[in-house]
């Protein structure tokens, strides 16, 4: 099928969609789950292909990004269920007024419509983007990166045959079949049939959406995230949050990728951070992080020194930029200049300095004392999640299903008239 021939098609099953129940919905999705499963053999096939045809064409943090697993499909079929347990938002009251009139004015919850969604290198987020659509009551139209087109696609065949067990029509979850340009302009101008664009990847897919966009669009993902080790900040503490930060999965958006310390403890902290983050982790035979070091960071450690842009890069790859400064209030001004408002955290046992760090840095996530990893939609309690918004209108953070909905007045009267 054409792009547009998918996008006509899903949204004529919005109206099949609205009239489901959420008994329903979570029978559909708990029957997407099992199919997942049971199709592991037939997704992984199609993985290895993708990996193979990627090789030697992205690095290596992007080839794990990419790579799918039994134990990873598990997790995705997991997180289908997870969104099952989840209370439906569709028909919630969020407001009752009565008028002196006599009129009942409900404003209730209502899906989008039509959600579309365009995105890069990981298969993954293909399962969840759907589960999260079909629970809030929207019709999903994917759009996947080249790099993941046959995972993607296995992993959306097998959800569809979980719906065709539950009676349910296919279209309910769609995939762009066209991995070129072309199907990415399509979606951003598809304003008959497009209630919600939201594109997960790197700066330049963000950057084109908000360029280029006629439907509603939410910016997501790009995360130049930062960690403050302040001058009262338990060092072991900070250690352990910034390997945690950049190491545990450096391909991601909420991963750290710049590290502020103060002055104060520059000189204790910093070859601690050398040693836990490059020569023990050579000594494992684990990939080292490369420390890109400011001019005062340079004469305390060994390091590459850091260019104009790399406090103003997502590395996505164990590269970590390392800047010294005076104060709490340095750092967040440094902060403000180059953040890209996704997740950001101070380290410090001073509560003063920790409010005004929460107060002032304007991200979408600000830590206190925790690893800026846990910026998703599953550790935030929402499931799965189809993207982190980096905006303020009209989602912020971690995006769940009361976020994939808006709102309708439902007006009941008695034959009033104005």
């Amino acid at each position: 099928m054409t792009t547009n021939e998918i996008l006509r098609s899903a949204k004529e099953a919005v109206k099949t969609m609205l009239t489901l129940t959420t008994e329903q919905k979570n029978q559909a999705l708990l029957s997407m789950a099992d199919a997942l499963e049971e199709n592991t053999e037939e997704i992984l096939k199609e993985n290895a292909l993708d990996i193979e045809a990627s090789k030697d064409k992205i690095s290596p943090v992007m080839i794990d990004r990419l790579t799918l697993t039994s134990e990873r499909i598990k997790g995705m079929a997991d997180g289908i269920r997870d969104v099952v347990k989840l209370p439906d938002p569709v028909g919630e009251v969020l407001e009752t007024v009565t008028r002196p009139n006599g009129l009942v004015i409900k404003k209730t919850s209502v899906p989008m419509g039509v959600v579309a969604m365009i995105y890069e290198s990981r298969p993954n987020v293909t399962s969840d983007a759907a589960a999260l659509s079909l629970k809030s009551g929207n019709v999903s139209v994917l759009r996947s990166g080249k790099e993941a087109f046959r995972s993607s696609n296995a992993i959306l065949e097998a959800m569809r045959k979980g719906l065709k067990k539950c009676s349910l029509p296919e279209n309910l979850i769609n995939l762009i079949q066209d991995t070129s340009r072309d199907s990415a302009n399509e979606l951003m101008t598809a304003v008959e049939y497009v209630d919600l664009l939201i594109p997960r990847g790197g700066a330049g897919l963000i950057s084109a959406c908000v360029a280029n966009a006629k439907v509603p669009c939410i910016q997501t993902g790009t995360g130049i995230c930062h960690i403050y080790v302040d001058e009262y900040a338990d060092l072991n503490k900070a250690l352990n949050i910034v390997n945690n930060a950049k190491t545990s999965r450096p391909s991601v958006c909420n991963a750290c990728e710049v590290v502020l310390v103060n002055k104060a403890v520059a000189k204790e902290f910093l070859p601690k951070l050398r040693e836990k983050l490059v020569d023990k982790r050579k000594a494992s035979g684990l990939t080292p992080v490369e420390l890109r070091l400011d001019g005062f960071c340079g004469e305390i450690i060994d390091g590459t020194t850091a260019g104009d842009k790399d406090f103003d890069t997502e590395f996505l790859d164990y590269i970590l930029a390392v800047k010294a400064v005076n104060s709490v209030s340095e750092a967040i001004d440094h902060i403000s200049a180059h953040s890209t408002k996704h997740s950001d955290c101070i380290v410090t046992g001073n509560e003063e300095n920790a409010k005004l760090f929460t107060a002032l840095v304007d991200s979408s996530s600000v830590y206190h004392n925790a690893s800026t990893r846990f910026t998703d939609g599953g550790e935030f309690g929402l499931g799965c999640e189809i993207g982190i918004s980096t905006q303020k209108l009209h989602a912020r953070g971690p995006m769940g299903l009361k976020e994939l909905t808006t709102y309708k007045y439902i007006i009941s009267g008695d034959g009033q008239i104005r």
